[in-house]
């Protein structure tokens, strides 16, 4: 039985923060990604997005009852696939503790050959776990949702090397998405997202709900882009 929570009429216009930290920082202790969602959680945000089955059960631990959008970043030398790219993945992010597993949804090749189709039939059939759908165009959304993912989000556009060109946010591709959805899929907004006012545009999209992460949690990167703007500026 899927978790209500995940059903799109739950989600109605929420946050969910993106609770990670680069490889090499102190950030990414799992103590302080567990500290940094609860944080978000005691504010307000609707869930969180956690990489790696040791993040995901150092919140679980922590916080009990948080929405978990679990996946792990997996880089493989025959694929430019990373986010949950197959099976072990896949099994691991599920046996952390996470309520939902995001994996990419690209057409790009995955590791191993692996099939898209046959991974999500087996995760449905041997995990029973609801899938995110990290997408990078309206092809990909709508191939994932008749595969069964449950929630379709716009993570990708811009990172694969069919969409190199575009920025995020995915102002056009999410009208296009939330027209052409089951109108059981949930649509969710990621990817540069970085204020309130544009959590809020992205919504006004027709997004059921907003994944915002460098902008609350990414302290590296923010630092980094303010430190490398003010020494452009002497």
């Amino acid at each position: 039985m899927v978790d209500s929570r995940l059903l799109r009429g739950a989600l109605n216009g929420r946050l969910i923060v993106s609770v990670q930290a680069p490889q090499g920082s102190p950030m990414r202790d799992p103590s302080v990604i567990a500290a940094m969602a609860e944080a978000s959680l005691a504010n307000g945000a609707f869930g969180v997005r956690l990489e790696s089955p040791e993040h995901i059960g150092a919140v679980r631990k922590r916080c009990p009852g948080a929405l978990i959008v679990g996946l792990w970043k997996q880089v493989y030398p025959d694929s430019s696939v990373y986010i949950t790219p197959g099976w072990e993945e896949m099994r691991a992010v599920w046996a952390a503790g996470a309520d939902i597993v995001a994996i990419d949804a690209t057409a790009r090749h995955r590791p191993a050959g692996e099939v898209l189709a046959s991974l999500i039939e087996r995760t449905q059939r041997d995990l029973k776990v609801p899938l995110m759908a990290d997408v990078d165009s309206l092809e990909n959304g709508l191939r994932a949702a008749a595969l069964g993912c449950q929630w379709v989000g716009t993570t990708l556009l811009g990172y694969t090397e069919a969409t190199a060109e575009l920025r995020p946010p995915a102002w056009e591709l999410l009208p296009l998405l939330r027209r052409q959805l089951p109108p059981e899929t949930a649509l969710i907004c990621e990817g540069g997202i970085a204020s309130a006012d544009q959590a809020i545009r992205a919504l006004e999209k027709g997004a059921d709900a907003v994944v915002v992460g460098t902008a609350i949690t990414g302290v590296d990167l923010q630092v980094g882009a303010y430190v490398g703007r003010m020494d452009a500026g002497r």
